[in-house]
């Protein structure tokens, strides 16, 4: 019998190894610079990379283009976990005038974003027309994982930044709202530029449907599991437990059971956080499951952070200058601009203004959405969409993780 050699580097041991090493200096390295940790995101994209070019033996990930199914699940459950906690975030839901710069980013920015994108795509990259609404679709909301650092702090906080309100609104439900594009991508890849032929149908169901049926079934979800926790039994209640297992299994009945009856999952999510949160408002359990929740999104984004930066030099095979200017256009220009435009009716002040309308960063959502579409429907310029879309969330992350500390100390200032 043939003994292995008593130290067998296993490539998968060596992987757990290295996802180890690349978590903890991705967040240790920032503190000796600023104290603080969001840069970790780049970092741990940047890691994944030099990893995969620098230290053999590691297992090689499937390609997202190739196989995007094992990405469009991991990545649908990060961002499932964290618009669940972006809702329950939110202490305070009045005076409903807080909600105008965020209907006027979901409603104004979002669709200019999307526009100014698609068109840029059509122009500047060659792309189908179908290709450049998704790229727009993929690319225009808030990232709810990523854009943490901007958001309001966790339950019991209060004192909420009308910026950081904003942003979290935002980014809890812009997600859902992006989903219409994506099918209407699909839809002109598949049926071809005739909207008389299917504009009424899209919009009745994909528009009208889906999203009513999102916000029906979280609001249903959230009463029915706030029952569940804090209702019944008298005196022996689940919230008193402080076990967020039970909490976690609402949130996936309710994105499931919403998916299957056609409605918008990540709305759900949202909408069943914002309402589970309204419910026995004071009792500590609202803090333990959200703490609960970040630290599965937080292990989640870790994990994803890495594989994309490993992926990164496989998709970068077909990155050209063009795909640079298109990604500095739209973190530097379009975005901005876009939000800028749509905050202009708003008592918000320049500074707010521009903070809000800077701080859209781009990530995991972007992976998911690329994935669901390419699982769905064979795009032409399929890879040029993962270049760009791997550059933007790179590019997008350096500079807000880099920044995002000095920003959020300015608006303390006023």
């Amino acid at each position: 019998m043939q003994h292995e050699p008593f130290f067998a580097f296993n490539s998968y041991h060596i992987a757990l190894a290295v996802i180890g090493v690349v978590v903890i200096l991705a967040r240790w390295l920032p503190r000796l610079v600023s104290r603080r940790e969001p840069a970790a995101a780049p970092l741990m994209i940047l890691f994944g990379a030099a990893a995969a070019l620098l230290i053999p033996g590691l297992p090689t990930l499937p390609d997202p283009r190739q196989t995007p199914l094992p990405w469009e699940l991991v990545s649908e459950l990060t961002v499932i976990v964290a618009l669940f906690g972006a809702g329950m975030r939110i202490d305070s839901l009045r005076p409903w005038r807080r909600w105008k710069p965020t209907s006027r980013m979901l409603l104004i920015a979002m669709p200019l974003t999307i526009l100014a994108v698609a068109l840029l795509g059509i122009g500047f990259a060659g792309l189908t027309v179908a290709g450049a609404i998704l790229l727009g679709a993929v690319l225009a909301p808030t990232d709810p994982v990523l854009a943490a650092d901007v958001q309001v702090g966790p339950p019991h906080e209060g004192a909420e930044h009308p910026v950081r309100f904003t942003l979290t609104t935002e980014a809890g439900l812009n997600d859902g709202l992006a989903f219409p594009f994506v099918y209407l991508g699909l839809i002109v890849a598949a049926e071809g530029l005739n909207p008389g032929a299917w504009a009424l149908d899209w919009f009745l169901r994909d528009i009208v449907y889906r999203i009513a049926l999102g916000i029906g079934m979280g609001w249903l979800g959230g009463r029915a599991l706030g029952f569940v926790l804090f209702s019944v039994p008298k005196g022996a209640v689940l919230a008193n437990t402080s076990s967020g297992v039970i909490a976690l299994a609402g949130v996936l009945l309710c994105y499931g059971s919403t998916e299957l009856i056609e409605g918008y999952g990540f709305i759900a999510v949202a909408v069943l956080g914002l309402t589970l949160r309204r419910i026995e408002e004071d009792h500590p359990f609202h803090r333990q499951l959200h703490d609960f929740s970040e630290s599965i999104e937080h292990a989640l984004t870790a994990l994803l952070l890495i594989a994309l930066g490993s992926v990164l030099p496989i998709l970068f095979v077909d990155l050209t200058w063009i795909h640079f200017a298109m990604a500095v256009l739209l973190i530097l220009v379009i975005r901005p601009l876009s939000g800028w435009i749509a905050l202009s009716k708003t008592d918000l002040d320049s500074r707010s203004r521009a903070v809000i309308s800077v701080y859209g960063v781009r990530g995991i959502g972007s992976i998911y959405y690329l994935c669901y579409a390419g699982s769905h429907v064979e795009f032409t310029n399929e890879a040029q969409l993962w270049s760009l879309i791997a550059l933007v969330i790179l590019m997008s992350t350096i500079l807000h993780g880099f920044t995002v500390g000095w920003a959020m100390d300015r608006l303390k200032e006023e």
